[in-house]
């Protein structure tokens, strides 16, 4: 049995996975699909911190093999999300039995070891079930939905708002598709036109490059009153200036993310138009939320590039994300059942 470890920036390890027997409440888990993110690149070049050692792999889904005698809702056999955020178990909401609310929530593959590796033995409220109208692939998408939707609660916005949104990679196409779903008008800003191109073919009108005519194409996309709020995806290699130039007074400001690249933040704009600035990096408490509106078509993959690969070398692998992720959307999924 296969476990990827990394036990030091850019050193990965295949090693040997043990036998681990399953406790009253716990469920193993043969892991069949992993997604290999920005996060899983940065984290493995040394960029996202990292509590080594730790198994790589922040986002997979996979089927139950063996479930605890006091597991309830969870057979096996079922299909299943690992979830890649778990309350801390240490803060006081969780003390207090509102693990809902954790202050400090942890994270797959930072703060506990990701699912690159053959099997996973967790706690049963660890995972959640998948319905039959959500497949694999698109299973995916739940934390990048829940992460999105995370976003959007926090901004509150009312339908017909006019949203920034900064970066058209994967996570940027995300939080264009959900602002749609909310009946909000996306405005996204990229240079890579590729992405751009696939945006405008699942509906997204509002398409600008970040260049000299942006002021004047946002003003005239909004009859002159700027955006009502902005997005700022983490690993977008865009200025993080752009989001606050297209706001009006008063308004929201979102960095979000799973991780981040380092950059250099001109605060003047935030003080000179009085924007409040909130940071979301990731989506724990909406998994939920997020497969309901996978189950109702929120977000269609028909326009994302994938790659599913069943040989592979993790190591270049998330060389290549590192590199290239915040450019790309493409979705880049290691098949690990053949």
């Amino acid at each position: 049995m296969d476990n990827w470890v990394l036990i030091g920036p850019k050193m990965l390890e295949k090693q040997s996975q043990t036998e681990t027997e399953v406790g009253a409440t716990q469920v193993k888990v043969r892991v069949t699909h992993v997604l290999i993110s920005a996060f899983d690149g940065l984290a493995y070049t040394g960029a996202t911190k990292v509590a080594y050692p730790k198994t790589v792999g922040r986002i997979a889904v996979g089927i139950v093999t063996a479930t605890g005698e006091n597991c309830y809702g969870v057979n096996k056999g079922s299909r299943v999300y690992l979830n890649a955020v778990r309350p801390c178990g240490k803060c006081y909401a969780c003390k207090s039995g509102n693990k809902g609310e954790c202050t400090s929530p942890l994270v797959a593959g930072q703060d506990f070891d990701g699912f690159l590796r053959d099997f996973a033995v967790c706690e049963y409220n660890d995972v959640t079930v998948l319905p039959d109208s959500v497949d694999d692939i698109l299973a995916l998408c739940i934390e990048n939905v829940a992460l999105a939707e995370n976003i959007y609660d926090k901004l509150n916005l009312s339908t017909g708002s006019r949203v920034a949104i900064v970066g058209a990679g994967f996570l940027g196409s995300i939080l264009a598709q959900i602002a749609l779903y909310h009946k909000l008008v996306p405005i996204v800003i990229d240079n890579y036109a590729q992405n751009i191109e696939r945006l405008q073919q699942s509906g997204v009108f509002f398409t600008f490059a970040a260049d000299d005519a942006l002021g004047a194409n946002i003003e005239n996309a909004t009859s002159g009153s700027m955006c009502d709020a902005a997005i700022y995806t983490s690993c977008c290699k865009l200025t993080p200036t752009v989001p606050a130039s297209v706001l009006s007074r008063k308004k929201d400001m979102v960095l979000g993310g799973f991780s981040t690249v380092n950059f250099s933040f001109d605060t003047a704009p935030l003080f000179e138009k009085n924007l409040r600035v909130y940071a979301v990096s990731d989506g724990y408490g909406y998994t939920e939320t997020a497969i309901n509106m996978l189950v109702h078509g929120a977000v269609d993959l028909s326009h994302f590039k994938k790659e599913i690969l069943k040989d592979f070398n993790p190591a270049a692998l998330l060389t290549e994300i590192a590199d290239k992720a915040t450019l790309d959307s493409k979705m880049t999924v290691l098949k690990l059942i053949l």
